[in-house]
């Protein structure tokens, strides 16, 4: 699992905005992109070209509104 410290430190490549954790721990969301970038290995892979767009309404867990 990703450690706090470096979720905070992590910007999507794409629009420089925050990511947060998914529900299966497996990927990092960008809620703006509507991007997931997959982890492998305990490690994030923030390539552009390999995230997956997101499909149907994503809700942010750090956001109550």
């Amino acid at each position: 699992m990703i450690r706090q410290e470096l979720l905070d430190i992590i910007a999507c490549p794409k629009c420089k905005g925050p990511v947060q954790l998914n529900e299966e721990e497996d990927g990092l969301v960008c809620l703006h992109c509507r991007l997931l970038y997959a982890i492998r290995d305990e490690i994030p892979i923030m390539l552009i070209d390999e995230a997956t767009p997101l499909e149907g309404p994503e809700v942010d867990k750090n956001n109550d509104t």
